[in-house]
């Protein structure tokens, strides 16, 4: 019986209608598993904190290396080329330019390996080691950050990006996860960091530490200075011949380059400042924006699919609507029909993704509203110093430099 049906499936094949319910059928089927496989997530749940390396040993004074990290780049200038489920406002990246560079500074701090760490202005080069970091991605779920490391003799350290993509976990209200969710970049940063300096001989940390203190000197007496100082045809300094200990000038100049540490020790209490006032507030955003960027991502992907199933309905039911065959007729009629309810559900979905964008710009903008900027004032004098804090420290040097001049009676 069952060779007798097969023999007469090979001589009368299916019908036309019956064809074309199967290909309906099918393509309907086939959107409906792609739709569903495409909104399936993966949940990372590790919450593991990398240690930093401790340095035990003591550090002669004379080879710990003081450590500049320098505002961050918003990474604002290719905003245009984001892929669509890259979410930047501008607001909350000025604002990581900071909070993200006094984050690593404590990672350093905590190492023991170094002298002075501080977040400098992007015009303060005259330190040992310079640390500049480019913001990348940074939308609550997913942060990248591309680091460059250099030291005062123009020797580039390395250049290495930093990627970490958190969990839900990272976000506990209960508060048991105590940590930045991306505590890992800023500890893997700092013992990057550690790894390069403990391959310098004691000379090379020695010779950095005197390399810096002459570029301050130079800039502010170049016609003393300069030729205690070398350049070579690949930018890297090496030093001529020292100053005496009991240079004037040069104590001059480190009277001064005492006062401008001042400075920036002063700015590291408004950066200190500026990071606890925005550490609730931009772990809400965080959190928020956690949620609103898997929910978008997924409102996102189900409109796509939602649509290529519905539009592969429609062109089913058109390429069937002029058969002769009644049933045929029929069957793509129901084929258009679905496939315009289906495509519409997908535009449906990508207003709800509006929806949540909306809501992370509300967020933004909030954010935005909390945090303020600080006028400083010094112990030792009253200097308005007003504006950005780029503009703040111009502001300062050049105060400085009057202060020179004044006390070695130079132009």
């Amino acid at each position: 019986m069952k060779m007798i049906q097969n023999d007469y499936n090979k001589n009368y094949p299916l019908n036309e209608s019956a064809r074309y319910m199967k290909l309906v059928i099918f393509l309907l089927s086939f959107f409906a598993l792609f739709i569903i496989s495409g909104c399936s997530t993966v949940d990372i749940k590790s919450t593991d904190i990398i240690d930093v390396t401790q340095v035990h040993d003591d550090i002669p004074e004379a080879e710990l290396l003081d450590v500049g990290i320098r505002i961050f780049d918003p990474g604002l200038d290719n905003i245009d080329q984001l892929e669509d489920d890259e979410l930047v406002f501008p607001e909350i990246r000025i604002a990581e330019t900071s909070y993200f560079p006094y984050l690593l500074m404590e990672a350093l701090q905590s190492s023991s390996a170094w002298g002075a760490v501080r977040v400098v202005p992007a015009k303060h080069d005259s330190v040992d080691v310079l640390v500049k970091g480019h913001i990348v991605r940074s939308d609550g779920e997913h942060m990248v950050v591309n680091i460059k490391v250099s030291d005062s003799s123009g020797r580039q350290w390395f250049s290495q990006s930093y990627s970490h993509k958190t969990s839900r976990y990272a976000y506990d209200q209960k508060g048991l996860y105590k940590n930045d969710p991306f505590q890992n970049i800023y500890h893997l940063i700092a013992n990057d960091l550690i790894k390069y300096r403990q391959q310098l001989s004691s000379e090379q940390l020695i010779s950095l530490r005197a390399i810096s203190e002459l570029k301050f000197a130079r800039s502010f007496a170049p016609q003393v200075f300069s030729a205690h100082l070398n350049q070579d045809e690949t930018g890297i300094y090496q030093i001529n011949r020292l100053p005496a200990e009991n240079d004037p000038m040069l104590e001059k100049v480190r009277t001064i380059r005492d006062r401008d540490y001042l400075f920036i020790d002063t700015l590291q209490a408004y950066y200190g400042n500026y990071a606890k006032e925005m550490k609730s507030p931009y772990l809400q955003w965080r959190r928020e924006s956690y949620n609103e960027v898997l929910a978008m991502r997924n409102m996102t992907k189900r409109a796509r699919n939602q649509k290529m199933a519905g539009a592969a309905a429609l062109i089913a039911g058109i390429l069937g609507a002029g058969n002769a065959n009644g049933s045929v007729r029929a069957a793509s009629v129901i084929a258009v029909s679905g496939g315009a309810y289906v495509i519409k559900a997908g535009f449906d979905r990508e207003s709800e993704a509006q929806i949540h964008l909306d809501a992370l710009q509300e967020l933004g903008d909030s954010l935005e509203a909390s945090i303020e900027s600080h006028i400083i004032e010094l112990e030792d004098r009253t200097v308005t110093l007003t504006g950005t804090v780029e503009n703040q420290y111009q502001q300062w040097r050049d105060i400085l430099k009057e202060i020179y001049q004044v006390n070695t009676g130079t132009e």
